[in-house]
């Protein structure tokens, strides 16, 4: 079995140890990236405030138990994050509902000054429609700049897999933001 260096390792033992100040550490270290994680994933900020809650609550839990080498800290965090993230989209497509979504207004916004914003927005909406895999795999990679060595060992898939995994997903966000806006061709 190979070791690992782990950065978080001798924070991990401190918030085991149940030190106040490692603890604070830890959230204000985790928190953000669990945080934004969640968010890409599941498109809600209130569900993806629960998912970053609950990973940080369970890493609390887990820390006195923390075997350092096995496998990095972080790592594993971002598994736990992700399993409940996946956990919350299964629910979502378990629930049958006879009434249509919410839908934003797609028309131009008054304020066409914040082109940044509506680019973001588009973004945001084609991410989520990608497949469940192709958007962990471009999440891991390009929002939590995870390497693709990192990224596909925390989806248990080969580079090679990863690889082709962000082409499709890369490949799918050029179509949908080009048939969003004309003029994001070269996004």
């Amino acid at each position: 079995m190979a070791t690992f260096a782990d950065p978080d390792e001798d924070l991990v033992r401190r918030v085991g140890q149940g030190d106040p100040a490692a603890i604070q550490a830890m959230v204000a270290r985790k928190l953000p990236r669990m945080l934004a994680l969640a968010q890409r994933m599941l498109g809600d900020p209130v569900e993806a405030e629960d998912v970053a809650q609950e990973a940080m609550v369970r890493a609390w839990r887990q820390a006195p138990r923390w075997v350092p080498g096995r496998a990095r800290f972080d790592t594993w965090l971002h598994r736990v994050a992700l399993n409940l993230c996946y956990d919350r989209l299964r629910r979502r497509r378990e629930v049958p509902t006879d009434a249509l979504p919410d839908r934003r207004d797609e028309g131009p916004a008054p304020d066409r000054g914040l082109l940044a914003a509506d680019v973001g927005t588009a973004v945001n909406g084609a991410l989520a429609r990608l497949p469940d895999r192709q958007r962990e795999a471009i999440v891991l990679c390009h929002y939590q700049d995870l390497s693709n060595i990192e990224a596909a060992g925390l989806m248990e898939i080969s580079i090679e897999a990863l690889e082709s995994l962000l082409s499709r997903g890369r490949r799918a966000l050029r179509l949908a933001l080009a048939e969003h806006r004309p003029d994001a061709e070269g996004v």
